[in-house]
Order: structure tokens, then sequence, then C-alpha cells
């Protein structure tokens, strides 16, 4: 299998678990969200830790302790994917799985407004175009609702800062997630251990099913992110941008097909407002991408220009043609 395709795969794996999660954070019920969010941080470092025990590849710890702006870093995209997933949890296990859906489907936008406020990114028309209808469709979602989809805007944000800030950092999936992790971990088991003492605690008190879905969490974190890694190394860009938008689209019909969960006319034009967005966008980024591997081709065919010959160095031939 040739690695293009071995990166497809690894792609739509990634996607499709994601897309499908919402499904086993409803058999974590009755355990609260932020239950769940500790499981999901305490299993994450036990699984990847295992991961890269395996690998003999626990050497960058000692590295990373050298560099306190790397740490400080750390800790930022620590607590910005704290407040995603506890988001996303609460969102799922509260019966609000199409407005998380919504938060996935307009990050992409706000990614492309953090790189105008954060990086100074210039936009080109198309991309002006696309926030400003994706601000519109946040508008007609906001008078849907009755309120601001402050848990999808909470989502694309959290989740447009995370990615931010690993862009900055640049540590590989398995040991950035490990450490991410690690930085929780202490008050993920503070919580637990609190909510053991009331008496409130889940695990191992439902069912050994129950109990086994929690351990699972880990995993069920840890595997996505390094089938999204395998396939970020073998895919163009704009190809893995065009499959980022499979995880929302599952998280919608597992909302609507399989939860129920209301779609009424005006929550349905909102979403067609943010898919109109996503469409300009992506046109945008493949046109532009097309034209910039067309600009590098014309370049490398057009030969160096050859340097002019100085005066001195004609005096230098023609001395070494006479003699």
């Amino acid at each position: 299998m040739n690695q293009l395709r071995l990166g497809y795969l690894y792609g739509i794996g990634a996607y499709l678990l994601w897309g499908f999660f919402p499904i086993y954070l409803k058999l974590l019920r009755p355990a609260g969200p932020v239950e769940i969010l500790a499981h999901r941080i305490i299993w994450s470092v036990a699984f990847v830790a295992l991961l890269l025990a395996a690998m003999r590849h626990v050497g960058f710890l000692r590295t990373l302790a050298r560099r306190p702006r790397a740490l400080a870093g750390i800790t930022l995209a620590a607590a910005l994917i704290a407040v995603n997933w506890g988001t996303y949890i609460y969102g799922v296990t509260s019966d609000r799985v199409v407005e998380t859906a919504l938060g996935y489907f307009i990050n992409p936008l706000v990614s492309v407004l953090l790189g105008v406020v954060a990086l100074r990114e210039r936009l080109r028309p198309a991309q002006w175009g696309a926030l400003v209808v994706g601000a519109l469709a946040v508008a007609v979602l906001t008078v849907d609702y009755g309120r601001l989809p402050w848990l999808a805007l909470t989502l694309a944000f959290s989740f447009a800062g995370y990615g931010l800030v690993k862009k900055r950092l640049g540590l590989p999936a398995v040991e950035g997630l490990f450490v991410e992790s690690a930085v929780l971990a202490l008050p993920a088991l503070a919580y637990l251990a609190w909510l053991s003492t009331r008496g409130d605690s889940t695990f191992g008190h439902v069912s050994a099913g129950h109990t086994a879905l929690l351990v699972l969490a880990g995993a069920a974190t840890a595997i996505p992110l390094l089938l999204f890694a395998g396939a970020a190394n073998r895919l163009p860009l704009s190809t893995l941008g065009m499959l980022q938008y499979l995880a929302p689209i599952l998280q919608l019909g597992c909302g609507v097909l399989i939860f129920h969960e209301p779609m009424p006319p005006a929550r349905l034009a909102g979403f067609a407002l943010v898919w109109l967005a996503l469409a300009v966008f992506t046109v945008d980024a493949l046109r532009h991408a097309r034209r910039t591997r067309a600009a590098a081709r014309a370049a490398a065919l057009i030969p160096a220009p050859v340097p002019p010959i100085s005066a001195r160095q004609r005096g230098v031939g023609d001395r070494q043609r006479r003699s």
C-alpha cells in the first residue's frame, strides 16, 4: 500500500472515530460531564505513557524540562483542550449534539480569524466574504436559539486557540498529548478523589461495563489523534482540510438521526449559511493552493540568471588566452 492511500485511511479513520464519538459519550451515563472529563484525562495519560514506554521515547521529557517557555505554552494548550473537552462532553450529555457539531463546522473560520488577530495574517477577499457569511450564520442561529450559541462558539474558539498554540510549540502528537494530559492529571485526580469521598463517583459502582468504558476513554482520546498525525504526515494540507468536515457531518447526523434532536427551519437556515461560508472558504483555499503550485513549477522552469562578468574577470580571461 502506498503512502498516499495509507494517509487517506488514517485520516478517514480519525474523523470517523471523532464523528461517532457522541455515541460513546452517551454510553458513559450516569457519570457527569466533569467526572467523564477527569477520567478522560487520567486514562489518556496512562495509555500514552504505555505507548511511549513501548516506543522507548521518554528522553524528550528531559529536553522539555529545560525549556520553560515551552512548558508555559504546554500549560496554556492543556487549559484550552480541557475547556474544549469539557464543553464537548457537557454538550453531548445534555442532548445538544447538533450545537457541538456547529462548533466544529465554524472552527476553520475561527482559525482564520485568529490568524488575522494573533499572527497579523492578511486575508484574501474570498476569505473575508466567508467570515462575513459565518458571522451572519451565528446571528441567525442566535435568533433561533433565543441566545448566543455559546457552546458552539466555546468549542470553536478553544480548539482554534489550541491549534494556534500547538503550531507554535511544534510538539509531535503523542508527546504533546502526554504532557498536556499530565499537566491536567493532578486536578483530575483531586476531583475524582473528592467525588469518591462524597460517595458520588460512578467508577466501580454502576457496572463492570461502565467502569471499562471510563477506562477506555483514554484510548478513545489517543487513537484518533495518532491516526490524524499519521494522515497529516502523508496527505497534502488541502486534502486534510477537506476531510475535516467529515467529523461534524457525522456528529450532526448522530444528533438529528440517532438522538432525534430538533432541527427547525431557522436552525437549518443558519447551518446552511455556515456551509455556504465553508464552501467559499474551501474553494478559495483550493484555488490558492493550485496557483501556488503552478507558480512554483513555472519558477523551476526558468533558468537562473547568469551573473555579469566583471572587468577584472574579463582581464584574467584575456591573459589566460594569450598565455
